[in-house]
């Protein structure tokens, strides 16, 4: 009989089993990109990917074998009536009722959380995708994944777009930084952060609120284990100083040819001035110097941000498949499933 258990972070033997869950069906999904590695997952179950609150719970078969597991968030700044997870099973164990099972039990601690809402995200077209229709989830939002080839970008050409941007950015300089951010910008980049809110988003999902102490206590975890390498670009006005514009990426030293691209974002009173092209490019030419091995960078924009998808696509990012779909429910859905 399946049972569903709290995993305890101190038992490193199921956090690889969950590990192992992951690969399989990684594999089985098909996404283009490396799957996580296991420190980096093993430090996702016990923090999540940004401190948000939560709980893992693993799933066992019959004979104890890890079959699913499920990472519950319980955001806690915003969002309060939300629960968030990704329930994941094995695709040798699917079609046995395991998923409904972590479900259903998502549902039951959510409600214990006095949570009413239930998020999750899958790829399209996989195995989840499917399983989200059937179980009653709403989509709420899509998000077009794009691939950056670098090898296939021609000479010459990031320096072009670089200079094209700088002639519309007069009166702006930029600063760059290896590692995770320094703390003297932890206030500025609040500020970049909280511009990104105007971004496409869920229905129903609040903006989140940036501070300087938020940027430090919920950013840079997985750089300071030494699991992540981080790298930012942002344009200051040199008239105020102000923080105007920010692109951020992650690589990991144990997949040396790919980098995730993470936030790009511009203040609105400083738009219109090819900030965000200006920040990307001279990103490019940053990790060109730093990382010269690099061979593709992966990024993700809500199907409607046209703005970001066409400075993605001046710098030769192409469409990869499956893109991502992002699902809500209530937690009563979630806990009547049969």
């Amino acid at each position: 009989m399946m049972r569903i258990e709290q995993w305890n972070p101190a038992d490193e033997a199921s956090a690889r089993a969950c590990h192992d869950v992951m690969l399989a069906v990684h594999q089985a999904d098909g996404p283009v990109e490396p799957p996580d590695t296991y420190g980096l997952f093993a430090m996702f179950l016990r923090e999540g990917w940004d401190r948000t609150p939560g709980e893992t719970w693993v799933a066992r078969g019959d004979d104890g074998t890890v079959v699913g597991y499920n990472r519950i968030d319980f955001p806690d700044l915003e969002n309060l009536d939300l629960a968030s997870a990704r329930p994941v099973v094995h695709p040798a164990a699917r079609r046995r009722g395991t998923g409904r099972a972590l479900l259903r039990h998502a549902g039951t601690r959510a409600e214990a959380h006095g949570r009413t809402r239930f998020d999750s995200w899958t790829g399209a077209g996989t195995a989840g995708d499917a399983f989200a229709e059937a179980v009653g989830a709403k989509l709420d939002l899509e998000e077009v994944l794009r691939i950056q080839h670098l090898r296939e970008i021609a000479p010459g050409t990031v320096a072009a777009l670089r200079a094209t941007a700088e002639r519309s950015a007069a009166g702006y300089s930029l600063v760059s930084w290896s590692g995770p951010i320094p703390e003297k910008y932890y206030g500025p980049l609040a500020g970049v952060l909280n511009a990104f809110n105007d971004a496409p988003h869920g229905a129903n999902t609040e903006p989140e609120e940036w501070t300087a102490d938020r940027v430090r206590q919920r950013t840079g975890q997985f750089e300071r284990a030494g699991l992540l390498h981080g790298y930012g670009v942002a344009a200051l006005a040199d008239d105020s100083g102000e923080m105007t514009a920010y692109s951020g990426v992650l690589t990991n030293p144990e997949q040396p040819q790919w980098a995730f691209q993470q936030l790009t974002a511009v203040v609105r009173d400083h738009r219109g001035h090819r900030l965000g092209l200006l920040v990307k490019t001279a990103m490019l030419e940053l990790l060109a110097a730093e990382q010269p091995q690099l061979e593709y960078i992966l990024t993700g924009n809500a199907a409607t941000n046209a703005y970001m998808i066409a400075v993605n696509e001046q710098l030769g990012y192409r469409v990869t498949e499956p893109h991502l779909r992002f699902y809500e429910m209530p937690v009563a859905a979630l806990i009547a499933q049969s």
